[in-house]
């Protein structure tokens, strides 16, 4: 059994307020369940209004498949949000 963990990091311009990136998150979160039936979480930038890292968790037999999956995602994930993609990292863990 295969993990995969993608981890992608936005950066947010002007945003002051915690509403505007809940939205943003959010947002991006629905349209990637809804797509790639994957779990998807905020990890580790939950007190910073300017940044937003969102991880991306999916689990297969095959690592091709599973590595396909991831970017799909990743690109998916680039096109829809206007945000700034600053960071992201495929990690794939043997299980």
């Amino acid at each position: 059994m295969l993990f995969a963990v993608l981890t992608v990091e936005y950066t947010l311009h002007g945003n002051d307020n915690l509403k505007a990136k809940r939205r943003v998150a959010n947002s991006l979160k629905t349209k990637v369940r809804n797509t790639f039936n994957v779990a998807v979480a905020e990890a580790g930038t939950e007190n910073s209004l300017t940044k937003l890292r969102l991880q991306v968790i999916s689990l297969s037999n095959e690592e091709r498949h599973l590595r396909s999956r991831m970017d799909k995602c990743l690109a998916m994930m680039e096109a829809v949000c206007p945000e700034e993609m600053t960071w992201s990292d495929i990690e794939m863990i043997d299980y």
